[in-house]
């Protein structure tokens, strides 16, 4: 049963988006404000199709620390489940990407007309200072933009790998930054098409206020997501024990 919900659910999830994204051309003659409404409501509608298809459901807590305006979001990166989960929560948003994701037919003219922070990593050292200026133009129009802190996804008992790069933009743009804690690959693997059904938990942590260095702020970023995110893991098994070895199975996998 869990196979057949899950291949259900991603062939549902994959149609809901090819085919919002075909319905929904007309949006890119209308500008940035047009396109994130519609990734919106993918966010929105991929939720409910997780739920009712998957049985995977979703709590989103601390909701009251993200605040309007410049915002700099540094999630766990477990999944793909956040890549769109988490954006209906914010107004303006910009993620900071490979530019060659800005050249896939259809979904690249989207990515291209939100005005993300589309990056050449072929610049090496130069690709951060890339992603300080991005950063810098769209807070300073009030946007706020996404940076994976571990910039890929990581298997839940994995040891954390922060890069310095998020730190960085924190210091150098003068943005507060917001942190997120999450359990989303516990039920949702990377590199895998099994759902397991439960409930993603999702916590929104105090805002880190400008003004530290990039070394502190790093530092602070680690220990604060790392925190939450094995308490929320350890609720996930606490809940359900049997996860715990298929957490292990990926994990020796991903060695």
């Amino acid at each position: 049963m869990l196979v057949l919900r899950s291949l259900l659910f991603n062939i549902a999830f994959y149609v809901n988006l090819i085919g919002a994204m075909i319905l929904a051309l007309p949006t890119l003659l209308f500008g940035r404000r047009a396109v994130i409404g519609l990734a919106k409501y993918w966010s929105r509608s991929s939720l409910v199709l997780a739920k009712y298809i998957a049985g995977l459901d979703a709590e989103f807590r601390g909701l009251e620390n993200i605040r309007p305006g410049a915002l700099l979001i540094a999630p766990k990166h477990q999944s793909i489940w956040e890549t769109f989960a988490i954006l209906q929560f914010f107004d303006d948003f910009s993620f900071v990407l490979k530019r060659e994701l800005t050249w896939i037919p259809f979904f690249g003219w989207y990515l291209y007309r939100a005005d993300q922070i589309a990056i050449n990593r072929a610049k090496g050292s130069t690709a951060l200072g890339q992603v300080v200026d991005g950063a810098r133009a769209r807070f300073a129009v009030g946007r706020q933009v996404f940076i994976f802190p571990e910039g890929t996804r990581r298997p839940v008992a994995a040891p954390p790998a922060y890069k310095f790069g998020v730190a960085h933009v924190y210091a150098e743009t003068g943005a507060p930054l917001l942190p997120v804690a999450l359990n989303s690959g516990v039920f949702w693997p990377r590199r895998s098409f099994i759902r397991r059904p439960g409930k993603v938990l999702v916590e929104f942590l105090p805002v880190i206020e400008p003004g530290l260095d990039a070394a502190t702020a790093l530092k602070q970023i680690t220990e604060r997501i790392e925190t939450a995110t094995d308490r929320l893991v350890a609720e996930a098994l606490a809940n359900d024990p049997r996860l715990a070895d298929a957490i292990k199975i990926e994990t020796a996998k991903a060695a």
